[in-house]
């Protein structure tokens, strides 16, 4: 069940909720600064979960008379989201460490503090690793949003254990806020590339060339029918790819040939790269390229 996108996406949320608890507490004790922000940062995390699940069950769901391309790109639009929630979460986080440097407020039970946020970093880089792994299984935007969201988490925990073993060692307070503004940049690149990577799949961005080799790969492998082909075009929605392509046949091929000679191409691309969708446009060769001229028996018998 976990090995599943909504599998990975229910752990996620429950990991994220305990989280918010642990740290809630831990930065109403300790006073700590760093881990409030910490805090906010996992409860926008827990919206951007929810939402990345909300996405996959809706891009799950087959093509209908309104979507006939499917729903896939309801995972892009939840990765801008995320993105954009991530972005608020360092916004907020950047106006607590303000306030905390321009207060110098003081942190109390800081190896109370310094127990919780090892814990949260061991939960949030186990859940985040594996929900990584499933995302790119899948090939899951929204999940895969979700997974960097909980790395980010696991890198500003990282930053406030670090500041607060710190302020431990050196009794300097201030050293908190100051750990709670790395965090914030920390957080915003992270945003940065989420949002980067799911507007290319709203822009319609092609597929990586390495899997437009495949695709001519396996045109190439018919040469003995294919004259030649061209207007190859490729683009993303979510996990599902979608591809279409003109190909010259000869125009003694009958119709039921060319059909045959589609759905092959069809099976062998969808064999390459899953969970994709291919359209092919037949055109007659006009009779004047190359391999009709050298071999006309040959395009009259295939």
């Amino acid at each position: 069940m976990l090995a599943t996108k909504e599998g990975a996406a229910k752990l996620a949320i429950f990991a994220v909720s305990l989280l918010i608890a642990m740290k809630v507490a831990a930065s109403i004790v300790t006073g700590s600064i760093a881990i409030r922000a910490d805090a906010v940062h996992s409860v926008i995390d827990l919206f951007g979960v929810i939402i990345g699940y909300t996405a996959i069950r809706i891009a799950g769901r087959p093509p209908d008379k309104s979507h006939p391309f499917g729903h896939g790109k309801a995972e892009n639009i939840a990765g801008v989201v995320i993105a954009a929630m991530i972005f608020i979460a360092a916004g907020i986080i950047a106006y607590q460490a303000v306030v905390g440097l321009i207060s110098g407020g003081a942190v109390e039970l800081v190896p109370l503090g310094i127990y919780v946020t090892a814990a949260a970093i061991v939960i949030n880089l186990i859940v985040s690793w594996y929900t990584l792994r499933i995302a790119r299984a899948t090939e899951s935007i929204a999940l895969e949003a979700t997974a960097r969201d909980l790395f980010a988490d696991v890198l500003s925990s990282v930053a406030v254990l670090v500041g607060l073993i710190l302020v431990q060692f050196t009794g300097i307070a201030i050293l908190d806020p100051i750990v709670a503004l790395l965090v914030a940049v920390l957080i915003g690149r992270t945003a940065f590339l989420t949002m980067r990577k799911s507007f290319g799949g709203l822009m319609d961005i092609k597929l990586p060339q390495v899997e437009e080799d495949k695709i001519v790969a396996c045109l190439s492998e018919h040469v003995d029918l294919i004259a030649s082909f061209h207007r190859i075009r490729t683009r993303k929605a979510g996990s599902q790819r979608q591809i279409d392509f003109h190909m010259v046949v000869s125009r003694h091929i009958s119709v039921e040939r060319a059909h045959r000679l589609c759905d092959q191409l069809e099976q062998e691309i969808e064999k390459k790269l899953s969970d994709t969708s291919v359209t092919i446009h037949v055109e007659p060769c006009d009779g004047n390229c190359e391999k009709c001229s050298t071999s006309p028996e040959l395009c009259q018998r295939n």
